[in-house]
């Protein structure tokens, strides 16, 4: 098999201070997002990330294409968290607690909302991304409640559910001021995920499809 001289080969592959400045500029949207909502100007973004205004237009065409990347980057980010705390001790109800506190600390409850009616819910990567953010779920709970440490009760869509809530700021308080309160609320959440339930919930559980459909 014939393969690419090597100076085709670098030049296919982006240069190591390009994709520097691609991380700084979605980890600097990410944070003024979260401060300031997604209409901040995409230039206070690029002096943030210390890199000049066409480079941002370069990696990122419009205001919808940098959105969406900072979304998926922060489901990745928080999915995987999940799979290498599962990995690393096998303890499904550990991997579940750093997911939801890392969903907290990536600000999904503030991010998520953004991707509104104006973008394609079925873009690619979005589509990777709250896949991968599905499995890793799905497989962390299915085998907390195998191991009896999870109640029976609940499902993923419960769990998604409260994470928006109890990390969302109180109305009037800014996202960074409530750090303070959002991680002791979430593990009082989890506390009562754990099995064996010491109350009967009312409804059902709910599934992401009940979220789908409402």
């Amino acid at each position: 098999m014939q393969t690419a001289p090597p100076e085709q080969r670098k030049a296919s592959r982006p240069r190591a201070d390009a994709l520097r400045n691609r991380e700084r500029i979605v980890a600097a949207a990410r944070e003024m997002f979260t401060e300031l909502g997604p209409d901040v100007p995409l230039d206070d973004i690029a002096r943030r990330a210390g890199v000049g205004n066409a480079t941002v237009y370069r990696n990122f065409p419009d205001r919808d294409a940098l959105v969406r990347e900072v979304v998926c980057s922060v489901m990745d980010r928080t999915a995987r968290a999940a799979e290498i705390a599962l990995a690393e001790n096998g303890d499904a109800f550990g991997a579940l607690e750093r997911f939801v506190h890392v969903a907290a600390d990536e600000r999904i409850s503030a991010l998520c909302p953004m991707l509104s009616s104006t973008f394609d819910d079925n873009h690619p990567d979005l589509v990777a991304a709250r896949d991968g953010v599905e499995r890793i779920i799905h497989e962390v709970m299915g085998r907390a409640r195998a191991a009896g440490q999870l109640r029976a009760d609940v499902d993923v869509g419960d769990l998604f559910v409260a994470v928006a809530q109890l990390s969302r700021p109180p109305a009037g308080t800014a996202c960074l001021n409530a750090d303070r309160f959002v991680h002791r609320h979430l593990q009082l959440f989890l506390d009562g995920l754990r099995a064996p339930a010491r109350s009967t919930l009312p409804g059902t559980a709910v599934t992401l499809e009940d979220l789908r459909e409402s």
